[in-house]
């Protein structure tokens, strides 16, 4: 991105084409619709734009942080009435024609899992799956150590583990059994 006297409108206009999908996307897997998830993308730039100096060359885990910050105040200034819906609402609303009935299935049951857990083990969970970070951009975001994320993921993963196999074992249909006596 260049040396922050180089951050003119060129510089930002080439950062929102390359990263704005993705802050949109992260916004979408949080918050209750797309208008939402669009207005918090705009609130990210804005901070981009007035914080330009700071922002780091690989800039998506630092967008990604200053996304989570942005959430994290709008929750506390609505806890009474919040716009967030729980990820299994939210994300079984956007699921996209998964291939088949087991896969519909399969991703119901890991976000049911997903949903019992804390919110920072869904988040580290989350930057990692979702967001496709390393350990070390999710501890960017997080705003804490690598090695405290590596350890945080390894529990998270543990605790999801223990939580899916809580999860009741439902019956799978068989995809297609035809028999034919005339063989």
């Amino acid at each position: 991105m260049g040396p922050p006297e180089k951050r003119d409108e060129v510089w930002f206009t080439r950062l929102y084409a390359a990263e704005y999908a993705h802050i949109v996307r992260y916004g979408l897997r949080r918050l209750a619709d797309a208008d939402a998830s669009a207005e918090l993308a705009q609130e990210v730039f804005v901070v981009a734009w007035r914080r330009r100096g700071e922002v780091p060359d690989r800039s998506l885990p630092w967008l990604y942080g200053v996304a989570r910050r942005l959430l994290a105040n709008q929750w506390r200034s609505r806890r009474a009435a919040p716009d967030v819906l729980p990820i299994t609402d939210a994300d079984l609303a956007r699921v996209a024609h998964p291939s088949g009935a087991d896969a519909t299935v399969g991703v119901a049951d890991v976000r049911a899992a997903l949903a019992t857990l804390s919110d920072l083990d869904q988040e580290i969970l989350r930057l990692i799956g979702w967001e496709e970070l390393t350990v070390s951009e999710a501890a960017q975001v997080l705003g804490c150590a690598r090695a405290t994320v590596a350890v945080r993921l390894h529990r998270a993963r543990r605790r999801l583990t223990e939580a899916m196999s809580e999860q009741p074992v439902r019956p799978r249909r068989p995809v297609l059994a035809t028999i034919r006596e005339d063989l």
